[in-house]
């Protein structure tokens, strides 16, 4: 596991997040999305703090459809925690780092 988000996509994404060992988070963002630019930050800090308990990847959903439809993905930032290849935790929007943190180590336990 890295200290950097992964770019992933809708065709290593299988290999990337379902099929990885360990937890996974995966910011869904875009570009021109706000919020994302918000929260950006705050997923890099984390895939420093947490590169050895968490693989974070990063999925633009305009290259990406696929994805984030068959995760229902209605809004951005979304970020999801896998584990075993399953949703472990949700967080939509902006959070504070700390609340973000929490989530994905009780997800992650």
């Amino acid at each position: 596991m890295s200290g950097k988000p992964a770019d992933i996509n809708d065709s290593n994404f299988e290999d990337q997040v379902l099929k990885a060992e360990g937890a996974v988070l995966v910011d869904f963002w875009a570009p021109w999305c706000a919020p994302c630019r918000v929260v950006g930050p705050v997923v890099e800090e984390i895939a420093e703090s947490m590169g050895d308990a968490l693989k974070v990847c990063k999925m633009n959903v305009d290259e990406n459809p696929v994805s984030a439809q068959n995760y229902g993905i209605r809004a951005i930032p979304t970020l999801i925690v896998f584990t075993g290849g399953s949703e472990a935790a949700r967080i939509v929007g902006v959070r504070p780092k700390e609340e973000i943190e929490k989530e994905i180590k009780a997800a992650i336990k």
